[in-house]
């Protein structure tokens, strides 16, 4: 096992001198004497699991260096050494839970190492709870978000590429916890299972609803909540919903809202605009708008990247997982089966074949082929509405 990678931050290179020729046989230590070089450290790439860091620092105190490191790595522990001078500083510190723990100039290479232990133990503990939400609970709602599309191909089928595109945007923009995004925009489109088909459809167009429809329209909200509320440790993604529903809805208040809300608003306003044109159109439009942060519109438009697609027109035995279906798929009789914009994975390919032997369908399937470029979830993922262009 490669040994804990530490980052250490202090003015005073004799300072960080002797702390590597303390710890270099237990951590693998990286230094840095600013708060500025630690952070271009992190823009490089450079992954840690616990970072230490002076109090006083010019340009860059402690505190605030600790605190932009938790908006981006939240999962690094953070531990600050500060001198008696600075105890109300760092107590401040702790209760806003920037930091771990503080520890007292000068300190002990016994007790710096053993807090670095006990720092490197709350990351692992931080990353087991990320990969169990990230990767147990995020494939669990993406299995529902197909499961609904394939029982309900016209309602659900075109909402599924902005799941991959709201989280795609997350993360261009670097915010912590891009898996909520994309987990409540999949939840959010459970309340359409309250809807008509055809109000449904309407809602998803940008179709101006009759008042009924839109007291319809207006339960789904309400729905989503009572789905999550059974649901633990998702509290951050209801939080998100909450808010997202009130920039939709116009409604004022004096809560600062998200970044992740406006993606989530921008990211499905993209849709309904994709889906009324084409791609380039839709990117017109919501610059001109003006409605959305304009680093959230421009994350989008990198994280789309509009080209010309290749088109193919395949029979079914040609149809692979990573395609999109740039056409609806229809049976023979006429039923719609899948909606266009979909992306095949490989339970969808699966259901076009068994419905194929059932009833038969349409053939050939108009077909996008996938780019490396493209946004788009992978086989048990997702993709959104509107038809390639």
């Amino acid at each position: 096992m490669s040994a804990p990678r530490i980052l250490c931050v202090d003015d005073e290179p004799q300072v960080l001198q002797g702390i590597r020729r303390s710890l270099f046989k237990v951590f693998d230590i990286t230094t840095a004497e600013s708060g500025s070089a630690a952070l271009a450290l992190l823009d490089s790439g450079a992954q840690f699991e616990v970072v230490t860091s002076d109090m006083r620092m010019p340009n860059m105190n402690g505190a605030a260096l600790l605190t932009e490191f938790r908006r981006r790595v939240p999962d690094v522990t953070r531990i600050l050494l500060t001198g008696q001078a600075d105890i109300d500083a760092a107590v401040a510190a702790v209760n806003r839970g920037q930091v771990f723990r503080f520890l007292t100039k000068p300190c002990a290479p016994d007790e710096l190492k053993s807090a670095l232990n006990d720092a490197v133990e709350q990351h692992r503990l931080l990353s087991s709870e990320r990969v169990l939400l990230e990767q147990t609970l995020v494939g669990s709602v993406r299995a529902l978000s197909e499961v609904l599309s394939l029982a309900d191909p016209e309602v659900f089928g075109p909402s599924m590429r902005q799941h991959a595109r709201a989280r795609a945007v997350c993360e261009g923009l670097r915010l912590p916890n891009a898996w909520q995004v994309e987990v409540a925009s999949m939840l959010s489109a459970v309340g359409y299972v309250v809807l008509p088909s055809e109000v449904a459809a309407k809602l998803r167009a940008g179709t101006l609803l009759e008042p009924k429809e839109l007291e319809m329209a207006q339960q789904m909200p309400g729905v989503v909540e009572r789905v999550l509320s059974f649901i633990p440790r998702l509290e951050s993604v209801r939080a998100l919903l909450q808010s997202y529903d009130a920039l939709r809805a116009r409604q004022a208040s004096n809560e600062p809202v998200p970044l992740q809300a406006h993606v989530l608003h921008a990211v499905v306003e993209f849709g309904i605009l994709e889906q009324q044109s084409n791609t380039v159109a839709a990117i017109r439009d919501l610059r001109a708008a003006g409605r959305h942060p304009a680093a959230v519109v421009e994350a989008l438009v990198a994280a789309c990247q509009p080209r010309a697609p290749v088109l193919k027109r395949l029979p079914l035995t040609q149809v692979e997982s990573g395609m999109i279906l740039a056409a609806d798929v229809k049976s023979k009789a006429g039923m719609l089966m899948m909606a266009h914009g979909q992306v095949v994975s490989d339970a969808l390919l699966q259901r076009m074949k068994n419905v194929h032997l059932r009833v038969g369908l349409v053939e050939p399937i108009l077909c996008e082929l996938p780019a490396p470029a493209e946004v788009r979830s992978s086989a048990a993922g997702s993709a959104s509405g509107g038809t390639p262009h």
